[in-house]
């Protein structure tokens, strides 16, 4: 696998970028299709813009170190953290355009974004700042040393919104895996008299993650499945080839 850690400047362009706002939040979300695209030959990449340091549980270094372990069961090509602070992400031009400088030099093709409301400030803002970032990263003369480029294809992540989602992804065969990666953060879901109050045990949050993958994926008919939105309409040209059946 390509080194994770590589720096900005020196990785290839990626067919699928991940943004989160925290380590561990990828995992929780979409980490399934990141598993299911590396493995049908696609250059997958995860950056998360804080470090959780605001969290009850273990430290920046750890989480990060933690969210290195969980990028190899992931089989991401890429993975890197900004350290923005966590629970004061802020939509400012400063943010916007250091991401758009990232999405430049990264190229992806599709960007997946957390959803664009929910509880936590930090998520829909990562994904306000991903969204006018992309933009901005088209502009010819945003600056002089990397081409412009925006995503193709903007996805987001609505598993936690109470939303019914454009498309399901299939990740049957990639569920384990990504549950593999989440226990990676063993800080945050190892069992721990701290903040015991706050964090479910590692069996209830492997209950629980489960349930609502089997949700999904029951919407498809699968045994687990990861749900997307989308701004825009999908096309279709072949009605007769659709997949999943009416009744």
């Amino acid at each position: 696998m390509h080194d994770p850690n590589e720096p900005f400047e020196n990785t290839r362009p990626l067919d699928v970028l991940a943004i989160a706002a925290h380590p561990d939040d990828v995992e929780q979300t979409c980490g399934g299709t990141l598993i299911r695209m590396a493995e049908m030959g696609y250059r997958t990449g995860i950056l998360d813009l804080t470090a959780g340091d605001m969290g009850s549980r273990g430290t920046p270094e750890l989480r990060i170190k933690e969210s290195k372990n969980a990028a190899e069961h992931l089989l991401v090509a890429w993975r890197q953290n900004l350290r923005w602070p966590d629970a004061r992400l802020e939509n400012t031009i400063t943010a916007r355009m250091t991401l758009a400088g990232v999405v430049r030099r990264l190229r992806p093709h599709v960007l997946i974004l957390p959803y664009w409301a929910g509880r936590h400030p930090d998520h829909y803002r990562a994904s306000e700042i991903g969204y006018e970032a992309s933009f901005l990263a088209g502009l010819t003369r945003l600056e002089e040393d990397t081409p412009p480029h925006r995503p193709f294809k903007i996805l987001y992540s609505s598993v936690y919104a109470n939303v019914t989602p454009s498309f399901v992804v299939d990740i049957s065969r990639q569920f384990e895996r990504r549950m593999a990666a989440l226990l990676s953060y063993a800080s945050q879901y190892g069992d721990s008299d701290e903040a015991s109050d706050l964090f479910p045990s590692h069996q209830e949050i492997q209950e629980r993650l489960a349930a609502i993958a089997r949700f999904y994926g029951n919407l498809i008919g699968a045994k687990y499945g990861e749900p997307f939105s989308l701004k825009e309409c999908i096309q279709i040209d072949d009605i007769v080839s659709m997949p999943i059946r009416s009744i």
